[in-house]
């Protein structure tokens, strides 16, 4: 009995999209409402990006491919391997490496300095040594070792410290994305130490690649260490900014215009709103974006980038029937009353049945929605069962409205406002990209759900609801259990008894809605049921099919 309700309610609201605010209920209520639901959908998406800045640079890829290629702007350091060849009047063939004091010691020449020189002028440098000392009579070729297999250490607050095998061409990323990357909450993306011999001979921040794409190369070799440092200062930044996340910076402040720059606020932007952590009590701080010069930011401190601007005049769209404009400028407080008063309707303007959607109703309609279904699905996975043979039936049970609830999820609300038998309804305040339509005077009445032929029919006004059904097939369940809504054009729906479907006059462009019998002690997948649902999906405007 409880499955039969849920799926009832549901169903309603699927044919019934209208379904939401009279224009005579509280509107001060609906407002908080609106409001706590929209600080909800904040907070869910300050937790969406509660991420480090360039978490997401260590899923796999650099990992995939080694770098061999020659580089002709790297700078050869401490313990590169270099290949030299002397032939002619001297032979001489060796690989050596770079000493700590950056420089390349070559028999009967000595030592050649090498340290920072650029790979592409590595050849002359050599060149120019060995022929002060070999004038004539000697060829000289040096080239800088750069694939050869190395094996790294990758330690400090990586996922996965280790020693990882690779190129000695390869870049810090290659090794830092087979170790899984940095540990988001521990380590740092700014601070990271290549290591060689116990000293530091090179320090990477990653966010010079990206931000700028700029990674300085660097040869690795044998037993090296990348030392991924503990994370430093964090600030979070969040709302109307490109990159919202959780940004890193080294000391005890940092300009806000500073780290805002690598947020990259969004153009709508006008305040930012920083709550301070950092001390004995929490505080919150109000600037106008242009302030940011002036501003500073400490560690722990959430931002938050907003619009706070004055609504001025607003747009809203009047479709349908009518002979005037469709897009109308309107300034802020503007009435239902006032801007039907500037439309022009024509003969086939059905003004009985002025509607109007708004984004709102519709966000508050599909919350509803998503509420029955969370319902729904709560109850089929907690339902109990005394015996082996109904516990195998309602597990077949549960797996279809299973089925059915995670289809029913993608239906959207129309956000339609229900203005019919209103006598307030023409000051109601317009909102922002409100959409009015006038409809056209209609001849049919539509006939859908547990019928033999969903259609439409040519209206008479001698006919009542049950002759509609008839005229459709008629019912493919008893009479007696069916559940009939009608729909009229104004999104005002009324529920039809099964003993009144003789008696109940419908007008022109009303749609009657059949509703499906939903039995769970009998329900099982079969086709008519897959029938069934499918049909009554189709006609609320989403196929369902199973």
């Amino acid at each position: 009995m409880l499955f039969r309700n849920y799926v009832v309610v549901l169903f309603i609201s699927m044919w019934c999209f209208s379904f939401s605010l009279n224009a005579a209920v509280d509107l001060s209520r609906d407002v908080d409402d609106l409001q706590d639901e929209e600080g909800q959908t904040l907070e869910a998406q300050k937790k969406l990006y509660d991420g480090a800045f360039g978490e997401w640079m260590f899923r796999g890829q650099f990992s995939k491919e080694s770098f061999t290629g020659f580089n002709p702007n790297y700078k050869v350091g401490i313990g590169d391997r270099v290949n030299i060849q002397l032939w002619g009047g001297v032979e001489f063939q060796a690989t050596l490496s770079v000493d700590v004091q950056g420089n390349l010691f070559i028999p009967k020449v000595g030592p050649v300095s090498v340290k920072d020189v650029l790979n592409k002028d590595l050849n002359e440098r050599i060149k120019r040594s060995i022929k002060s000392i070999y004038q004539r009579n000697v060829g000289v070729y040096a080239t800088l070792e750069s694939a050869q297999p190395v094996k790294i250490y990758v330690t400090g607050f990586v996922k996965k410290p280790g020693l990882y095998a690779g190129l000695s061409s390869d870049s810090v990323l290659y090794f830092l994305d087979k170790s899984g990357g940095v540990d988001v909450r521990k380590g740092s993306f700014i601070d990271i130490s290549v290591l060689r011999n116990n000293t530091q001979i090179r320090k990477i921040n990653l966010y010079d690649f990206l931000l700028t794409g700029r990674v300085e190369p660097i040869q690795l070799i044998d037993g090296d260490t990348i030392l991924v440092n503990s994370r430093k200062s964090v600030i979070s930044v969040s709302g109307l900014v490109q990159n919202p996340s959780v940004f890193e910076f080294a000391g005890k402040s940092v300009k806000a215009k500073q780290l805002l720059k690598m947020a990259k606020i969004e153009p709508t932007a006008t305040h930012m709103r920083i709550v301070r952590n950092g001390e004995s009590a929490q505080r919150v701080d109000y600037f106008p974006v242009d302030e940011l010069s002036q501003v500073v930011l400490y560690p722990g401190d959430n931002v938050y980038l907003v619009a706070d601007k004055k609504i001025a005049t607003i747009s809203v769209r009047v479709e349908g029937e009518h002979e005037s404009k469709q897009e109308y400028i309107l300034p802020h407080g503007t009435t239902l009353g006032a801007l039907l008063a500037k439309v022009q309707p024509n003969e086939l303007t059905d003004t009985e049945s002025i509607q109007l959607y708004r984004k709102s109703v519709k966000f508050r309609q599909k919350s509803m929605l998503n509420t029955s279904l969370q319902a729904l699905e709560a109850s089929l996975l907690s339902a109990r069962s005394e015996t082996a043979g109904e516990a195998a039936l309602r597990s077949k049970e549960a797996q279809l409205l299973m089925q059915w609830v995670n289809r029913a999820r993608v239906i959207e609300p129309k956000g339609q406002v229900i203005l019919a038998e209103s006598d307030s309804f023409q000051n109601i305040v317009l909102e922002p990209d409100d959409v009015i339509r006038f409809p056209a005077k209609s001849g049919l009445v539509m006939v859908h759900g547990e019928v033999l032929s969903p259609n439409a029919v040519a209206y008479n006004d001698k006919m009542k609801v049950l002759d509609y059904i008839d005229m459709a097939g008629g019912f493919t369940h008893k009479k007696s259990n069916s559940k009939v809504v009608v729909l009229h054009p104004s999104g005002r729906f009324s529920k039809v008894a099964s003993r009144h479907l003789d008696d109940k006059y419908v007008h022109p462009g009303d749609e009657i809605l059949v509703l499906p019998q939903i039995d769970t002690k009998n329900l099982q997948i079969t086709q008519d049921v897959v029938q069934l649902i499918y049909q009554i999906a189709v006609s609320a405007g989403v196929v369902l099919a199973i």
